[in-house]
């Protein structure tokens, strides 16, 4: 369905306008569908994120620097969904040996079965958003995708 359609618009949108709103209005899509998946597991995407990013440091530790940097969203408050995660058992927070100021966070064995759980769940939720697209299209919307993000200042 064309954006126009969506919208309920008459007036002609330029080219412009219509990516920025389509990128917009599928990313309140995908976002949607994406917690809906993680809803029965009392996930927010944020928290999610955080649970993938740490899962990514092999059993080391990350501090909340490194989460912050790896975060989709990057306005996330890193404290409050560490806090909402040592809730849930699912990461351990410790003061850094080396550094006091600086705190670590690792997942659990816990957050860990919860991502496997997850895992086959996600991949369907991804790939019900590409079963449209040919594989040469999908590759080609993400160099796009890029090119469109890349801002030379």
């Amino acid at each position: 369905m064309k954006i126009e359609d969506i919208i309920k618009t008459k007036v002609e949108l330029d080219d412009s306008k219509k990516v920025i709103l389509n990128i917009l209005y599928t990313q309140s899509i995908v976002t949607e569908k994406m917690n809906e998946v993680l809803k029965p597991y009392d996930l927010s995407g944020e928290q999610y994120n955080v649970l993938r990013v740490l899962r990514g440091q092999k059993g080391n530790p990350a501090n909340m620097c490194d989460i912050q940097e790896r975060m989709i969203t990057k306005n996330s408050n890193t404290t409050r969904l560490i806090d909402k995660l040592l809730l849930k058992e699912l990461v351990t927070r410790e003061i850094c040996p080396n550094n006091r100021r600086k705190m670590e966070i690792t997942i659990t064995n816990k957050g860990l079965e919860l991502l496997s759980e997850l895992d086959p769940k996600v991949i369907e939720h991804e790939h019900f958003f590409s079963k449209n697209l040919e594989e040469n299209e999908l590759k080609q919307l993400n160099i796009l995708l890029e090119k469109y993000r890349t801002l030379d200042n």
